[in-house]
């Protein structure tokens, strides 16, 4: 089951959690199951983010997400 770990803006959306397991099949998916398990907030963060899965950017939201896949979620950076 793949796992999702949550950085920065993300953590604080997501309640706090850093990390946690989530099935899904794609990063759609995976964005939909997240919004329904902790809110819009986190919804509207996930509509921006950056995923990484195994260390790798993902630009496709609907492509296959390995079984054991760590997925890190990204939010927008200030700063510089």
């Amino acid at each position: 089951m793949p796992t999702v770990r949550y950085f920065a803006g993300a953590r604080a959306a997501a309640g706090g959690v850093s990390s946690e397991p989530a099935e899904a099949a794609s990063l759609d998916e995976l964005i939909q199951l997240l919004t329904d398990r902790h809110g819009e907030r986190l919804g509207l963060v996930l509509k921006s983010a950056s995923f990484l899965v195994d260390s790798l950017r993902c630009h496709d939201r609907q492509a296959p997400l390995p079984t054991d896949a760590t997925i890190d979620v990204l939010p927008p950076f200030a700063g510089g």
